[in-house]
């Protein structure tokens, strides 16, 4: 599994190379993605870190902070090395009382690609994933040709979805070239969120961007909210010597060849552990028993 790479963009003009995994930044803001990190140096340095170890895909937003995972980045890593990918995204924003806020009409998108190429001091955005939350105001057909026009201005080089259900993204890929999906998915949450605004889906978004060849980035990927099916990952973690953590990625990684994780840590030896997780092989029986 180790040293596995997916091509962002292929059969376009600049196609881009990432190796998995990628790393998340939305967990080096500080609580509840909200203002600096308390050890800002040090988030620096695991950033500095995790380029050392190889990883060159990173996915951050302006309204991690907000402001804050994208000004990491620049005083992290810049100038940034020819092969890095930075995957932002747009479509909400944090309201004063730290709320989470739809922000995807045609004005509030190139305000956000505006504020995302200043933060990250960029001339074009290497990825840029578009969510609409389903309660947001305005038709998606109008938000996704906002995204096609200023990708047409050069200022995006790749337009990828987030959150996206199964009618935006047939919506999405008949007006445009998707180069990537980011949703929710992981052990433990496979299937559709009924709760959530964005309707977001998962496992039946992964099986479309496998029939369409389209790079899939799944966000949220160690979550642990079901403790019975934990224990099964615990189990073959504890047989194996790895941490469930690791496990959590390799099984990521054994469901498609599609599938970019980015985990997220605030911890260096989590981060050398979470890129050691591509090492880690399932057999079939394993696969099996986990379920």
């Amino acid at each position: 599994m180790s040293n596995r790479i997916i091509t962002i963009g292929a059969g376009t003009a600049s196609p881009l190379t990432a190796r998995t995994p990628g790393y998340g930044t939305m967990r080096l803001t500080g609580n509840e993605v909200w203002g600096e990190p308390r050890d800002r140096d040090g988030a620096i340095a695991l950033l500095r870190r995790a380029v050392e170890l190889g990883v060159n895909f990173f996915d951050t937003a302006d309204f991690y902070g907000p402001g804050v995972t994208n000004r990491l980045l620049a005083d992290a890593l810049y100038p940034y090395p020819a092969n890095l990918i930075i995957a932002t995204k747009v479509g909400a924003i944090r309201g004063a009382d730290k709320s989470w806020l739809p922000y995807s009409k045609p004005e509030e998108l190139k305000r956000s690609v505006e504020n995302n190429l200043k933060e990250l001091k960029l001339e074009q955005l290497p990825l840029v994933h578009f969510g609409k939350a389903l309660n947001s105001p305005g038709d998606y057909e109008e938000s996704f040709a906002t995204m096609l026009e200023l990708q047409r201005e050069g200022k995006i080089l790749h337009l990828g979805l987030t959150n996206a259900t199964i009618d935006q993204f047939n919506t999405a890929i008949t007006m445009g070239t998707i180069a990537s999906v980011e949703n929710m998915y992981s052990y433990t949450q496979r299937v559709t969120d009924p709760n959530s605004p964005y309707g977001m889906q998962g496992g039946e978004i992964l099986s479309l961007c496998e029939k369409h060849q389209i790079p899939f980035v799944p966000y949220f990927s160690l979550q642990t909210s079901l403790p019975t099916e934990q224990n099964k990952m615990k189990e073959v973690a504890d047989a194996k010597g790895v941490t469930v953590a690791q496990l959590n990625i390799a099984w990521l990684l054994h469901q498609s060849a599609w599938i970019l994780p980015i985990p997220g840590t605030t911890s260096i030896q989590h981060l050398e552990e979470n890129i050691k997780a591509t090492d880690i092989s399932l057999s079939k029986e394993e696969l099996t028993f986990l379920g």
